[in-house]
């Protein structure tokens, strides 16, 4: 086998305290997807500057859009689990094997999807349903976003390498800069902001294009140095092998994304179907999971944290560690969540008033938020445990646990509550308890059977 040298082995993740591992790979996650919500608040506020219709044709494009890139984010998590396990065994020139083949997967697939959206955005467009009054709008960002998929692809992907070798802080600085350009450019290009120009609604999709394609710059450019330098001197050959190892790790979290995807669909359409209630829950559930969104920040980012240390502790063949540290990182998120729950269930109204301005949805917006944080230990105990099982290379199991808590409980629960027995909003909410706490305790029993140590991932 060929060891990792002195100059390679960089973050050892294998040995230590596990708490101080757990905060050394946490906290810059964290930063990160703080800087993930910033960037989406502020494209939703500067479209609202420009018009209701560019705000509206934002936030439903961008729901096209993150469907463009589930690929991206698939291909990330079978990445991190044969980087991780690599870098764990000390043999980096595997892990060097598998950026390498993950990056060129990763470019051929966006190459793929530009050329079909370039050659159908406005079929695409009418297919999903734009409102005749913004489909000029969508048109237009979907062009300029098509282009961006290369860069937000090698970006998404190289990102999970740096994070499965333990380097987070170069993910973090490349990602501080992408959102400060996108902000910035926010406003300064849709605003004309001296000295850039005015170009509207056109500017923040520029905005989100300028700064993913940096980003992707700045990320090959700190490939270019030390260990990973061999990403451009060794041979771009195709291995059939790594490639197919790495889209066995990388369909079910794809599927599992667009099952979910689908599933809350399918949930927004029981909300739409409460009688004259309707848009009253469609507009809790839309201020709630904002709100909400404040705990998935962390909850995201321990998750990532515990696919990395999972992944570097199995393939150091230190399994019990592996298992130590996942339920370690479960704890500590637990406990994390449940406090950031406690303050939402007691200031309920007042963080719902932030955003619902009518009596009736600040009410039920506060009533959402008060059921739902009873389900947000479980919340922890899924992401997580998931995030350590996606590390381990068992992603069909995290997938088969996602899908049978959204399709074979939530949606057939909430259908009977709010329909038949006419609970209305508050049986969708009461569903979304349920499925959520039934999902982390199988996600549990999942990460406990412990079969996921067995797995060879070659």
């Amino acid at each position: 086998m060929n060891v990792i040298s002195s100059k390679e082995q960089g973050i050892d993740l294998t040995t230590g305290n596990l708490l101080a591992n757990i905060w050394q790979l946490s906290w810059p996650m964290l930063v990160i997807m703080i800087s993930y919500f910033f960037v989406g608040f502020t494209d939703v506020y500067v479209a609202g500057l420009i018009s209701a219709n560019v705000q509206a044709a934002v936030g439903f494009i961008g729901q096209l859009y993150f469907l463009t890139i589930i690929i991206a984010n698939a291909t990330g998590i079978g990445t991190v689990a044969l980087v991780s396990r690599a870098m764990g065994a000390g043999d980096f020139p595997r892990a060097l094997e598998s950026a390498r083949q993950a990056l060129f997967l990763g470019a051929m697939i966006a190459l793929g999807l530009t050329v079909t959206v370039l050659s159908f955005y406005r079929e695409i467009i009418a297919t999903v349903g734009f409102p005749t009054e913004i489909r000029e709008i969508a048109e237009t960002f979907l062009k300029i976003y098509a282009f961006s998929l290369g860069p937000n692809y090698l970006l998404i992907i190289s990102n999970a390498v740096f994070r499965a070798s333990g380097e987070v802080r170069k993910p973090l600085l490349t990602m501080l800069v992408v959102s400060a350009l996108n902000v910035i450019g926010d406003f300064g290009l849709a605003l004309g902001i001296p000295p850039l120009p005015r170009m509207g609604y056109t500017g923040i999709a520029l905005a989100t294009a300028i700064s993913v394609t940096t980003g992707m710059g700045i990320n090959l450019a700190f490939f270019s140095h030390h260990r990973w330098k061999g990403l451009y001197t060794g041979p771009w050959t195709v291995s059939l092998t790594v490639l197919k190892r790495i889209a066995n790790l990388s369909w079910p979290p794809a599927l599992m994304q667009m099952a979910w995807n689908a599933g809350s669909i399918v949930l927004y359409n029981i909300l739409g179907r409460v009688g004259e209630a309707r848009i009253i829950a469609l507009a809790s559930i839309t201020n709630g999971l904002r709100i909400e969104a404040i705990i998935f920040l962390p909850a995201f980012a321990l998750n990532m944290a515990a696919s990395v240390l999972v992944g570097q502790n199995l393939g150091a063949e230190k399994a019990d560690r592996a298992a130590r540290v996942g339920w370690e990182i479960a704890m500590v998120g637990v406990v994390l969540l449940s406090a950031i729950a406690l303050v939402i269930f007691i200031w309920a109204e007042y963080l719902a008033s932030i955003l619902a301005k009518e009596p009736a949805v600040l009410e039920e917006t506060a009533r959402y938020l008060r059921i739902n944080m009873v389900s947000e230990p479980f919340l922890a105990l899924s992401l997580v445990l998931g995030g350590g099982l996606q590390g381990a290379g068992d992603t069909r199991g995290s997938m088969w646990v996602i899908i049978i808590g959204m399709w074979f409980i939530r949606l057939p629960l909430a259908f009977f509550l709010a329909l038949i027995l006419a609970y209305g909003a508050t049986g969708v909410w009461v569903a979304m308890v349920i499925s959520m706490a039934s999902q982390g305790l199988l996600m549990a029993r999942r990460f406990h059977r412990g079969s996921w140590k067995e797995l060879k991932l070659g």
